[in-house]
């Protein structure tokens, strides 16, 4: 079968590969540069918990050599402290992780270097997208122009997105939404390991915001937010501003400092109309812009990752249902939309200018309890999205369904489990395989050999009812679970979204839960060939093309006019 096609080479498009790998699909990135990363130590991003674990199950290792877990957080107002939170480790309350974007990209690149799945082609830049009944065929230009056959494609290729402008697909949005001056600089400031949010700073020339975020090896990187009618900065502007603001931060006497990278950084707000045209999709930059008042556009196209994923992988190895494929942009198109409303609305009130502040007059510590929220992704400026109206939501009344300390289709926590070969491990380490999680709730079984309690009480029935599913499924055992009784059984997406819960063993709403999970069976394809290719492993037609020349491996030019990339 063709492989996935991903156009653009970015964290997200290279996550997706990875992704797509560890669930035993082969993609082909067409990655219009030279395959190298620009070095910008001022151009960052900010990794929520949920999504730092994602990358990290991806095998990106930058996240944790060159990443760093904010200690914790602290905002001023003039010279009064309005918060501090800190942050714990293991079982705590978690930081955002920050690190430069070439670091984290440099991280999924070497991951990818060591998969065999996925094949990463610089020097490709689109011009041409065709579909039919089979699959999409995707032209790139000279030099080297050539024909590329996938199952699907996903345009993760930004802002500017050719696969968007092919499909026709408005872009709708607000330009300039917020403007920064940006710089990466070396030096100690008072808050080791804290990021700092400093509103209406005592000193002149400062701005009304400025944010403090620290990086590896004594870096921070700052931002001053600019005022909404474009004032030039000037190299000499900015470092006035680098030396009047550490010198506010440390009584006057400005620290050594090396500066680094700057730059200006310009934030818009748009929303693609559509995400899913027939076999082409889009993720990231391409679907959405957003990253005023603290929210991340990385964070928001790894969280499109996690979703898209499992059921193109679905999809590819058993045929998907257009349930499953429409509900990737109805649950991520929704979550983003009212991310980008949270935020749009949130403005008036932070900035100024009217608008709801007639209705929401707030105070000091209501809006720093706003922009506390989009920084550190939490609320609806940044938590993580519930899906309770998607379509893959098992619709009536089950038998013996309840409810229990997540509400469904929103994100499970990640208690620890017992895993099928006898370990413990966080729940979120068996998440990204493409399967579903059943995870029941057995008290006391910590205390028992793993023997033991795999053929007592309700486990041989429980074991039966998952082996029976209509989809690949993999049973856990947890000694407990917020708001679930002993006995209950929590059925979870394979990206972490709990799909229903049940008091005891409920074989056939366990079935039906587990059916409208994956979107109902796949139009003309037997129930008998669910079961997905081991992942990691090539297709045969894969294996053999390495080493091969291209036209061998199936690919052909433009004389050729169509080439499958396996």
């Amino acid at each position: 079968m063709d492989p996935v096609i991903i156009v653009g080479a970015g964290a997200v498009g290279l996550a997706l590969s990875l992704s797509l790998a560890a669930q035993g699909v082969p993609t082909v990135v067409l990655d219009e540069g030279d395959g190298t990363e620009e070095v910008r130590p001022a151009r960052t991003v900010v990794l929520r918990p949920d999504t730092a674990a994602l990358v990290e199950r991806l095998g990106c290792a930058t996240v944790r050599d060159e990443g760093v877990r904010w200690a914790g957080w602290r905002s001023l107002r003039r010279k009064q402290q309005m918060r501090r939170i800190e942050f714990a480790g293991d079982g705590g309350l978690r930081g955002p992780l920050h690190l430069p974007q070439h670091a984290l990209a440099r991280g999924l690149r070497s991951a990818i270097a060591e998969q065999e799945l996925v094949r990463l082609v610089t020097g490709a830049r689109l011009d041409a997208i065709e579909q039919d009944g089979g699959g999409v065929i995707a032209h790139t230009r000279e030099p080297g122009a050539t024909w590329w056959r996938g199952s699907h494609l996903v345009g993760c290729d930004g802002a500017r997105s050719t696969v968007r402008k092919l499909l026709g697909i408005r872009f709708p949005g607000r330009t300039a939404v917020e403007r920064y001056a940006v710089a990466a600089l070396r030096t100690e400031l008072p808050w080791h390991g804290e990021a700092l949010l400093h509103r209406q700073p005592p000193w002149r020339g400062s701005g009304e915001e400025i944010t403090a975020r620290p990086l590896p090896d004594g870096v921070w990187r700052i931002d001053w937010l600019l005022p909404p009618r474009g004032e030039l900065v000037t190299p000499e502007t900015l470092v006035s501003r680098v030396r009047d603001t550490l010198s506010g931060w440390c009584d006057d006497a400005t620290p050594l400092y090396e500066l680094l990278d700057t730059g200006v950084h310009t934030l818009h707000h748009r929303l693609a109309r559509r995400w899913r045209v027939d076999r082409v999709f889009l993720a990231g930059d391409a679907a959405h812009l957003l990253g005023a008042v603290g929210t991340q556009g990385v964070d928001e196209g790894l969280r499109d990752v996690d979703n898209l994923a499992w059921k193109l992988a679905l999809a590819w190895h058993q045929g998907g249902s257009e349930i499953l494929l429409d509900s990737y942009q109805s649950e991520r198109r929704t979550a983003v939309a009212s991310r980008l409303r949270a935020a749009d609305q949130s403005l008036p009130v932070l900035r100024g200018g009217g608008g709801l502040r007639t209705y929401l007059p707030g105070s000091a510590r209501g809006h720093d309890s706003l922009l506390t929220d989009g920084h550190l992704g939490r609320g609806p400026l940044g938590a993580p999205p519930a899906y309770p109206h998607s379509p893959l939501a098992p619709e009536g009344a089950l038998e013996g369904r309840i409810a229990v300390g997540t509400a469904d289709g929103a994100p499970v926590d990640d208690v620890r489990v017992t895993a099928p070969d006898g370990t413990t491990v966080r729940l979120r380490d068996r998440l990204g395989h493409g399967r579903l999680l059943v995870v029941l709730v057995a008290p006391g079984t910590a205390v028992w050999d793993r023997r033991h309690w795999q053929s007592a009480g309700v486990m041989p029935q429980l074991a039966a009812a998952v082996d029976a599913l209509p989809a690949r499924a993999e049973l856990l055992v947890t000694e407990a679970y917020p708001g679930a009784a002993a006995h209950s059984v929590l059925l979870v997406r394979p990206d972490g979204h709990l799909v229903a819960a049940f008091s005891g063993v409920r074989p056939e709403g366990l079935h039906a839960a587990a059916d409208a999970a994956r979107g109902g069976p796949a139009p003309g394809r037997p129930e008998a060939s669910g079961r997905a290719q081991a992942p990691g492993r090539a297709p045969r037609a894969l294996e053999a093309a390495k080493g091969d020349t291209p036209e061998r491996a199936g690919v052909r030019r433009d004389s050729d006019r169509t080439a499958d990339v396996n």
